[in-house]
């Protein structure tokens, strides 16, 4: 399996037929399965907890650090999957959607090189061109 050929629905199958097979859907409910998600993202962020900018995008080149972060966020896709499984959501029209109001929410034009209502931008640090 691979992004370039693995289909959202076949990576909820996947999950699906995991957790079937272990009898765990009386587990999975909505409540525990958005607790797992976040634990599981706090197991990812204590990757990079006290690292520098510079060395937490050196995790891409250190294989045994890389493996671990993509252990970790697989481990949140997973729980990510099962609960739209559970909830009978179809992820990639919410993902679709929620890109949408982000774009509204962020138009390109006011917040190019900006991270959000928040940030000055370049023109006021006297940074940009």
């Amino acid at each position: 399996m691979d992004d370039a050929s693995t289909t959202v629905a076949e990576l909820r199958a996947l999950v699906r037929r995991f957790v079937d097979e272990r009898q765990w859907s009386q587990f999975h409910t909505p409540k525990n399965l958005a607790m797992s998600v976040a634990i599981e993202a706090a197991e990812l962020m204590e990757h990079f907890q006290w690292l520098t900018a510079e060395q937490s995008a050196a995790v891409a080149v250190d294989a045994g650090k890389r493996q671990a972060v993509g252990e970790e966020l697989a481990d949140v896709v997973c729980y990510a999957l099962a609960l739209a499984n559970a909830l009978d959501l179809d992820l990639a029209d919410s993902v679709a959607r929620k890109m949408l109001r982000n774009a509204e929410k962020y138009p390109t034009g006011e917040f190019q090189g900006r991270y959000g209502h928040d940030d000055p931008g370049p023109q006021a640090t006297g940074g940009g061109n």
